[in-house]
Formats: C-alpha cells, structure tokens, sequence
C-alpha cells in the first residue's frame, strides 16, 4: 500500500490540472508560443529590408500572410473540435487556450503583413474582420472568466425551472390574496400577474433595466391606497416577495444573455472572415 508521502503530492498535481482553467492551461503554455511567434514576426520584420517598402507583397509579407491565413483557418475549426471530448495533449482545454492566444497574436502577426498599409479594398477588409472577431473574442474570454461564477451566485443552487415555479406560486397566492381588493387595486395586480418575465427583448435582457415593471408599479399603486387594510397589506407583501423573485430571475436572465450574445458577432464575423480572406488570397494571386 502506498504511504500518504506516495501519493499525496501526485494527487494534487492531479487536482490542480483538473481544475485549472484554460487560460493557465499548462502554465500558461500557449501563451508563451504565441507570445514567441510575435517575437519572431517582430524581429523578422524589423531587422529585414524589404523592397520597396514593407508590405503584403514583400516575401516578409507573404511569410506572415501566410502564417496569418493558416491561424485564420485553424482557429475557425474549434466550434467543430468542441462536438468531441478528449482528454490529452490536444483536450478541449488545450485547444480552446491555444485558440485564446493564437487567436491575440493574429493582430501582431497580420499587421506586420500589411506593413502599415490600408485602402478601401478586400485586404483592408479582412483585417477589420478580424479585429472584429478578436475584439469579439476577447468579450467571449472576459464573460467565460467572470460570469459563471456570478451566474452560480445568483441562482443559490435553483436552476431557471425552479425560480420560474416559486414566481407562480407567489402568484397563486396573489390571486387568492386579491379577492377582497376593490377594483382599481385588482386592476393592478391582474396586471402583475399577467406580466410575461420572459416577454421582454434582448437588449432589455442585457440592460437588466424594466422602468416599466408591472409588479413594482401594483407595489406603488397599493402603497398610495393602503390604510391599514389587512388585505392590502398582504398582498403588498406578496407582490414585494414577487418583486424579489422577478429580480432573480432577470439577473439570471441578463447574466445568461451577457454569456452568449457575444457569439451572435463572433461566429457570424468569423464566417464572414473567412470569405473575404478567400477574397483576398484570390486578388493576390490574381494580380501577381
């Protein structure tokens, strides 16, 4: 049997790559390829010459332009790579911090290769894609770093389902406590609880600002006609209950929102890149 001195520092090495996020993935492994690539593009194009000046067309530029389309490609290839879980030298971990940061050293690499020069054509245009795309990216990488943790937070282990439940059983009670109300403070409840959660658009979503709150204007109503009647009072209490349900599950929502809109620019731009970098090598190669 194996003493504890055996196996003790084996299993928190173990412990420490399970749980190592991809950013650190192999402390920091592909962060230093890519920052030793920029270092060679760097060196490679200021301690050359080339003639007449620095540009796409240079055999500097063609070098890196074609190590920039080569990354372009490799790096549109990772929503493929997430359908299939492996572990090893090439997990999802691996390949997700490579994409990270040969994804940031596109930016030193590609502007070397246009050496400065820009114009209203396609070889402008897909650089300003992929800057989209890697600005994009970057939002991608602060909201997976950041979020999650903030998501978790939020729901005190309730997943989306269960919060929508405890809203409808405050409901229940609401509609049950409102009987008594006199019309006008009927009114407002019905329209509480008629209120969708879910009926708001995206950019609302991601605000997280509703001036417009059903509940919280029921809340309002019934604070100005309350007169020390229990049946107000009740419901008042049950509708700030719902006020704090409702904010959960917004919270929930925005956070949730924040976590994947980056993708509706990132994926879309990617796709985009793509067709304007065949554009460009097509010139190129054309007009050669």
């Amino acid at each position: 049997m194996a003493s504890v001195s055996d196996t003790g520092p084996v299993a928190g090495r173990e412990y420490r790559s399970d749980h190592e996020g991809f950013l650190r993935h192999r402390r920091f492994r592909w962060m230093k390829i890519a920052t030793g690539l920029c270092v060679v593009a760097i060196a490679a194009y200021f301690l050359t010459d080339p003639q007449p000046r620095p540009g796409g067309g240079t055999w500097i530029g063609y070098t890196l332009g074609t190590i920039g389309a080569l990354l372009i490609v490799w790096l549109s290839l990772l929503g493929i790579r997430k359908r299939a879980i492996t572990e090893g030298r090439w997990s999802l971990k691996a390949w997700t911090s490579a994409h990270v940061y040969l994804g940031l050293s596109l930016i030193v690499v590609a502007t070397l290769h246009t050496g400065f020069q820009f114009g209203w054509n396609v070889h402008t245009l897909a650089y300003a894609l992929m800057m989209l795309v890697i600005l994009s990216g970057l939002f991608g990488i602060w909201a997976y770093a950041s979020l999650p943790a903030a998501l978790s937070s939020n729901r005190e282990q309730m997943t989306q389902g269960q919060m929508v439940d405890g809203i409808r059983a405050l409901d229940r009670q609401l509609h049950e406590a409102a009987q008594p109300l006199g019309r006008a403070q009927s009114d407002l409840v019905i329209a509480a609880l008629e209120e969708d959660p879910f009926g708001y658009g995206l950019w609302r979503r991601l605000s997280g600002h509703y001036p417009h709150c059903a509940t919280q204007a029921a809340i309002e109503g019934l604070a100005r006609a309350n007169e020390g009647d229990a049946a107000v009072e009740r419901v008042e209490k049950l509708l700030v209950r719902r006020k704090a349900q409702l904010e959960r599950l917004r919270r929930h929502m925005r956070l949730k929102a924040l976590l994947e809109v980056w993708l509706y620019v990132h994926v879309p731009a990617t796709m985009a890149l793509l067709a304007a970098l065949t554009a460009h090598i097509i010139s190129v190669f054309y007009y050669w």
